[in-house]
C-alpha cells in the first residue's frame, strides 16, 4: 500500500485516498474524516454473501440498470379463458393524440369471429403470394395454402369466447354449430402428453408433409434401371432387417422415406439399390434409435456385397442430397394421434384392453402394407394414417360407424375424403395372402400382435361409400 493512500488516526492506519477536499477539511478541523467505503474492496464480501438471505443488506448502492417493466397485453395473444391480473382499466388517451394511431398502443377489444376469418384468409393469401415471388416450388405453395386452410378450419371450429357471452342462446346455436367431439388434450396434468402444444405441433406437421414429400412418379420419370417390383422387394427385406435388430417402427418408416426422396432426384443402378437401402436404414437408426446397428453388421446382412467404405460413401451422398433434413412426418407420426382419437370414441366392453389393442395393431399392420406398394406414394401420410384407422375400425366392428366426429375433428378429413385410399388399402389387405412379399404379414401374425394379419377383411366396404 502506498504512503499517500493511508491516513494515521487514533484507530491505526486507515486506507483512504487523500483528495483536495479531504485535505482542506483536515486543515480546518484538525481531524480525520472516515473514508468512504470502496466498492472495489467490497467485491469479495459480495461474493461471500451471495447465497445469504440478507445479502442485499450488505450490497452497496451501485449504478444498476433499471428493471424492464412486465409486458402487458399483446395484440397477437388471445387469452381465451385466462384471468387477467392487475389494473385492467383502459389507458386514457390525451385529446391531442385522440385522432392519431400510435404504434405502442394495443387494442384491448377482442376481435370478432368475422375479423378472425378475414385475418386468416389474408395471411393465407400473403403466404401464397410471397411463395410465388420468392420462386419457391409447388410443394411450398401447397404447404402455404394448406397451412392457411388448416388455420382457417381451426378458427371456425374454435370454442365460443367471452366476446359472445352477451348473445342469446338461440343466436349461439345458429352462428356456431355444435360439434360433439371428445377433447384429447384435456389432461393438462400429464406433462408427457404436451397438451398445450399438441394442436400446434400437428398443424405444423400437416404443412411439413407437403414440403419434403417424394415424387409419386419417379419410377417413370427418373429411374431407368430399377422397377416398382425391385423397390417392393427391397422394402420387404428391410422389414426383416428391422425385425432382426428390433428397431422401432419409426426407423422403418423413415428409412423408406429417405429411399424414396433420394430416388426422386437421383438415378441409381440396380446393383446399388440394396446399398441405398442399408445406408438409409443406418441413417434412420442414427436418428431414431438409442443404439444404432454398426456398419459392419449391415454389411454382413448383405452377405458382404458392400464394404464399409461403400456404405460410408453412400451415406455422405444421401445426407448431402437431403441437406440433413431428416425430420419428416411419416404415416406413423399421424397414426399415433389418430389412434388416440379412435380409441377415445370406441365403445369398449368389460375387457377394455382387448379391442383397443386389436385396433392399434390392425391399423399399424395396414399402414405398413402401404410401404411396399409404390402406388401409395400419391397419398399424403396423414391420409394413409386416417384410412388405416378407418378400415381397422370397420374390419373389427361393422355395426358401429367407422368415422366419428372426434376422428373428423382431429384428422381434418371428411368421410368422403377417405374413399380412394380406403378402397385401395382394403384391396391390399385382401391380396396380402397371395403376395410373395410376406415379411409384414408374418410379422403381424405373431401372438404379441394378436395375429391381426389373419383377420378376415370386410366385403361390404364399397357399399359404405355409395
Amino acid at each position: 500500500m502506498r504512503r499517500e493512500n493511508t491516513v494515521n488516526s487514533a484507530y491505526g492506519v486507515i486506507p483512504a485516498r487523500i483528495t483536495r477536499s479531504r485535505a482542506a477539511v483536515n486543515q480546518a478541523t484538525g481531524s480525520v474524516l472516515p473514508p468512504k467505503p470502496s466498492v472495489k474492496n467490497n467485491l469479495n464480501t459480495l461474493k461471500r454473501t451471495a447465497n445469504d438471505e440478507n445479502a442485499q443488506a450488505y450490497c452497496p448502492k451501485v449504478n444498476r440498470a433499471k428493471r424492464r417493466a412486465v409486458l402487458g397485453d399483446l395484440s397477437n395473444f388471445c387469452g381465451v379463458g385466462l384471468k387477467r391480473t392487475g389494473n385492467t382499466e383502459p389507458k386514457k388517451i390525451p385529446k391531442s393524440q385522440a385522432g392519431r394511431p400510435s404504434g405502442r398502443e394495443f387494442s384491448r377489444v377482442r376481435p370478432t369471429k368475422t375479423d378472425q376469418k378475414v385475418h386468416v384468409a389474408q395471411n393465407a393469401t400473403e403466404a401464397a403470394t410471397s411463395a410465388e415471388e420468392d420462386g419457391c416450388d409447388t410443394r411450398e405453395k401447397e404447404s402455404a395454402s394448406l397451412m392457411g386452410f388448416v388455420m382457417g378450419q381451426c378458427s371456425q371450429e374454435s370454442c365460443i369466447d367471452s366476446a359472445d357471452e352477451n348473445k342469446a342462446p338461440e343466436e349461439l346455436q345458429r352462428c356456431s354449430p355444435k360439434r360433439e367431439f371428445i377433447d384429447l388434450d384435456r389432461d393438462h396434468k400429464n406433462p408427457q402428453m404436451c397438451t398445450v402444444y399438441a394442436v400446434d405441433i400437428y398443424l405444423n406437421l400437416r404443412a411439413a408433409e407437403l414440403l419434403r414429400r417424394p415424387d409419386c412418379d419417379f419410377m417413370e420419370t427418373r429411374q431407368r434401371d430399377i422397377t416398382q417390383g425391385m423397390r417392393a422387394i427391397l422394402v420387404d427385406w428391410l422389414v426383416e432387417v428391422s425385425e432382426e435388430y428390433k428397431l422401432v417402427p419409426d426407423t422403418l418408416y423413415l428409412t423408406v422415406s429417405i429411399i424414396d426422396r433420394f430416388l426422386s432426384d437421383n438415378f441409381i443402378e440396380r446393383q446399388k439399390l440394396q446399398l441405398l437401402g442399408i445406408t438409409s436404414m443406418l441413417i434412420a437408426s442414427k436418428y431414431e434409435e438409442i443404439c444404432a446397428p454398426r456398419v459392419e453388421e449391415l454389411c454382413i446382412m448383405t452377405d458382404n456385397t458392400y464394404t464399409r467404405n461403400d456404405v460410408l460413401r453412400m451415406e455422405s451422398e444421401v445426407l448431402s442430397h437431403l441437406n440433413f433434413h431428416l425430420s419428416v412426418p411419416t404415416v406413423k407420426t399421424f397414426l399415433r394421434r389418430f389412434l388416440r382419437a379412435a380409441q377415445a370414441s370406441y365403445e369398449l366392453p368389460v375387457n377394455a384392453q382387448a379391442p383397443s389393442l386389436s385396433l392399434e395393431f390392425l391399423a399399424n399392420y395396414l399402414a405398413e402394407l402401404t410401404l411396399v406398394d409404390y402406388a401409395f406414394l400419391r397419398f399424403l401420410p396423414s391420409l394413409i394414417a386416417a384410412a388405416a384407422v378407418f378400415l381397422a375400425r370397420w374390419t373389427l366392428d361393422e355395426s358401429s360407424p367407422p368415422w366419428t366426429p372426434t376422428l373428423e375433428h382431429y384428422t381434418r378429413y371428411r368421410f368422403s375424403d377417405l374413399k380412394a385410399a380406403a378402397l385401395e388399402l382394403q384391396e391390399l389387405q385382401v391380396n396380402a395372402k397371395n403376395s410373395p412379399l410376406h415379411a409384414i404379414r408374418q410379422k403381424y401374425s405373431q401372438i404379441k400382435f394378436k395375429s391381426v394379419a389373419a383377420v378376415t377383411p370386410r366385403s361390404s366396404l364399397p357399399a359404405l361409400f355409395r
